[in-house]
């Protein structure tokens, strides 16, 4: 079963990751506790659209390549292709999306 707030958590910590950055900072980027974020990234807790919004921006990533990633990995799972229509100019913000590997 395909759960939102783990493709969510997957990509949040895919992201803070790439930035080389830890829970411990991002927290309190985003002002929500270290574990409230673990449990965010871990797919434990579902993130508000407000909490979400506060660790993008902790992480300096619009909400929509978060969301826009996590409905590529949801697509995946489905099994179904979804069209590319951003511009070249976003994707290449995008990639700090990317996972790793």
């Amino acid at each position: 079963m395909i759960l939102l707030r783990r493709e969510i958590g997957d990509v949040l910590r895919d992201a803070r990751q790439r930035q080389g950055r830890t829970l411990r900072e991002v927290s309190s980027a985003a002002r929500v506790s270290l574990g409230y974020l673990s449990e965010v990234e871990r797919g434990q807790k579902e993130a508000s659209s407000e909490l979400l919004a506060s660790i993008c921006e902790a992480l300096n990533v619009p909400m929509s390549f978060v969301l826009r990633a996590v409905s590529e990995r949801v697509a995946v799972e489905e099994g179904v292709h979804v069209p590319d229509t951003v511009p070249d100019e976003l994707v290449r913000r995008e990639s700090l999306l990317t996972p790793v590997g």
